[in-house]
């Protein structure tokens, strides 16, 4: 099966995938290496191409390690062990731990998908151990077979991956998409829902919190538009970023205008999308913002 074109999430923004407001601020997002989830029930719905175009966003102190599907042994993870890795259910070949040790502070675990569908991807022991990974720092990407989060969170939590509530609240940003149809029956690929996974945290008294996850948008499906709803959590997204909430929300709207103005201007072109990526980064000193 060939992989899908890599595009750019300027020319999916064009295409009305998603708008600039919710690219925005999963560009904040990404690049604080925070998990990313993308799920999506129909072949087709492009939940690979929506993936790889968000994590263009990945800054360059980011160390990204594919996962190798069912011959993955994590002999490269340090805390493999304490994850619960003990070698999985299927037979692994060794792997080459890499000259510069893998950290939390900057490693990004991607899996093409979690399922049992084909070999290259991620499932049972190794999903459980990459989920886990994400609480203890890992950054983690993966797309999913699924419609909903909640289809999310019941995949995950059944055998023979299951895992936790409380493991499950680290996924992070969690996108769902569709493939749906206009008026004249073309058919069009919508991000139709964007959650945001809250950790298990603490209050002021060390008592535990758990809330539930939050929607950060919403596809109205009569105006074929997303409905924005991230103001609701702005607080406690600037405090897992380690910045103050109105700078968290000014430097989403930067990154927005400056995607959207990309799109009208027609750069959709991914090289030419990264390099204006990395100019916003260099200008602005985003790197010191990212945590």
């Amino acid at each position: 099966m060939a992989p899908p074109q890599r595009r750019s999430i300027v020319e999916l923004i064009a295409g009305g995938v998603l708008d600039a407001e919710l690219a925005g601020l999963a560009w904040l997002l990404v690049e604080a290496r925070l998990p990313l989830i993308v799920a999506g029930l129909e072949q087709g719905a492009g939940k690979t191409t929506l993936l790889e175009a968000l994590l263009d966003f990945l800054p360059p102190t980011a160390r990204r390690i594919d996962l190798a599907g069912e011959t993955e042994d994590f002999a490269w993870l340090p805390e493999a062990g304490a994850l619960g890795w003990a070698g999985g259910e299927r037979p692994a070949a060794p792997a080459e731990a890499p000259a510069i040790p893998v950290t939390p502070a900057s490693g990004y675990l991607v899996a093409a998908e979690v399922s049992d569908h084909l070999p290259i991807y991620t499932w049972g022991a190794a999903a459980r151990t990459l989920v886990r990974a994400a609480s203890i720092g890992y950054g983690i990407a993966a797309t999913i077979h699924a419609d909903r989060l909640e289809d999310v969170h019941d995949m995950l939590r059944a055998r023979p991956v299951g895992l936790t509530d409380d493991e499950l609240s680290h996924l992070g940003l969690v996108l769902v998409v569709r493939v749906t149809s206009d008026e004249g029956g073309d058919l069009r690929r919508r991000v139709v829902a964007a959650h945001y996974a809250r950790p298990v945290g603490r209050d002021g008294h060390g008592h535990t919190q758990r809330l539930p996850p939050a929607v950060l948008a919403a596809r109205d499906e009569a105006t074929d538009r997303l409905d924005h709803f991230a103001w609701g959590v702005m607080p406690e997204l600037a405090i897992r970023l380690g910045r103050k909430a109105g700078d968290v929300e000014r430097d989403a709207a930067e990154r927005a205008a400056l995607l959207r103005g990309l799109a009208a201007a027609g750069t959709t072109d991914r090289e030419a999308v990264r390099m204006a990526i990395a100019a916003h980064r260099s200008r602005t000193g985003a790197d010191a913002h990212v945590h």
